[in-house]
């Protein structure tokens, strides 16, 4: 006999669950609760505050500068923000901002840097003992020296500048101050010398400098490569509120920052230098600690036996790449073919570089802060011999070089 009672769909055993309609006179119905979600993934850490300013820093200084790499960018953006916290370090970063030739964006660079720096002191033509009684050993400026290159750059101005140099090479460490005699009784009185310094120029700075400092090596604008004009009185007010906010964020940390002992990727004098960065990265957290740790190891090794030797780079460019345009611009050219050129060019200075000419490892030595160096390569009839290849130089011949002129109509290629 047939069930009188309809049929129920399968899905009818879970109805929905209707709201409970109130009778006037009784309590209200209680609401059935709705499942909590399922706990699938936490949720993401909050971006702190540190790592909101040092991003937002590093933006800023990309919009005004192009900087050589990612990690240039990254360490002159951790050694701003770590002027704020200049005594709690037991060492003072140099950061030496360095070009082969003029227009590379290291005065523009420095523009950037004081207006977000703590205390900023412009050194420009002062006076060591300006520089000496400027020093205070509780709130310490951060010196900042454009065109250090006229300082440096010559054995007269580096005698005459001596104090200087002595000044930033003491002032690298704590608890190294100079004496000098003050006073109608010339009574000796110990000035400190400990404060965070940035030096801009053309060539490296003298070998004591440059092994306390974190090393930018600036490079000048390749075509197509644009940034936003800098203008002081539209610019800075951002900048300022940059500075406001890193000196907001560190100066509460203090404390913490002083008995931090990051794990370093580097040893001696280098972990020296970079510690004060890398702990500006571990207390801002998410990606800067292993962003500091990389580009520490990547700019120290890159320091690492770099020659001073800084004169002639720009016009080694522009003869090699004549050579080129003689030889018929080949793909290749035997390294000995490119200095033989060199040396027989009687309106160029390759053949008294030396008392042989230049020579493979003085060419070697002048192109090697371009990334440039020779290689084994194979020639017309199967010979191998070390050569460069002419795509080598061509990067470099866009951001130093003048736009080459054409070749006169009858000019021949040599022997």
């Amino acid at each position: 006999m047939p069930d009188p009672k309809p049929n129920t769909p399968s899905f009818a055993a879970a109805p929905a669950a209707w709201p409970t309609v109130a009778i006037p006179g009784q309590p209200a119905p209680s609401t059935p609760a709705s499942p909590e979600p399922p706990a699938d993934e936490p949720d993401p850490a909050p971006v702190s505050e540190g790592e909101h300013v040092l991003a937002d820093l590093r933006k800023e200084i990309k919009r005004f500068v192009v900087m050589p790499s990612e990690e240039a960018l990254t360490a002159v953006t951790l050694w701003v923000a770590a002027t704020h916290l200049q005594t709690a370090w037991q060492h003072a970063p140099r950061l030496a901002v360095v070009g082969p030739a003029k227009r590379c964006g290291k005065s523009r660079l420095l523009d950037v840097v004081t207006e977000t720096v703590h205390a900023p002191l412009i050194t420009v033509n002062a006076s060591p003992a300006a520089i000496f009684r400027s020093i205070t050993a509780k709130n310490p400026p951060t010196l900042l020296v454009d065109e250090a290159d006229t300082l440096f750059g010559t054995l007269k101005a580096a005698e005459r500048n001596e104090d200087l140099r002595g000044l930033l090479n003491a002032g690298h460490q704590r608890n190294r101050p100079t004496l000098r005699v003050t006073g109608p009784e010339h009574t000796p009185v110990a000035f400190p010398t400990f404060a965070m310094a940035a030096l801009a120029g053309i060539g490296d700075l003298p070998d004591t400098i440059m092994d306390r400092s974190v090393v930018i090596r600036m490079r000048r604008r390749a075509p197509g490569e644009t940034v936003a004009a800098f203008r002081t009185g539209r610019d800075t007010p951002a900048l300022h509120a940059l500075r406001d906010r890193l000196s907001a964020w560190l100066h509460p940390l203090h404390t913490t920052a002083m008995s931090m002992e990051p794990v370093m990727p580097v040893e001696d004098r280098a972990a020296d230098t970079w510690e004060p960065l890398v702990i500006v990265a571990d207390l801002a957290g998410g990606q800067w600690p292993v962003l500091a740790r990389t580009t520490c190891s990547a700019m120290t090794a890159h320091e690492a036996g770099q020659d001073e030797d800084a004169g002639l780079r720009t016009r080694i460019l522009v003869d090699i790449r004549r050579v080129f345009t003689a030889e018929g611009d080949p793909a290749t050219l035997r390294t000995g073919r490119l200095i033989q050129q060199l040396n027989a060019d009687p309106e160029a200075p390759w053949a008294e570089y030396s008392a042989q000419g230049l020579t493979p490892r003085g060419l070697q030595l002048l192109l090697k802060d371009y990334g440039i160096s020779s290689a084994n390569h194979r020639f017309p009839g199967g010979t191998q011999a070390k050569g460069f290849a002419r795509n080598q130089f061509l990067d470099a011949w866009a951001r130093y070089c003048p736009a080459q002129e054409p070749a006169p109509a009858t000019a021949t290629v040599g022997p």
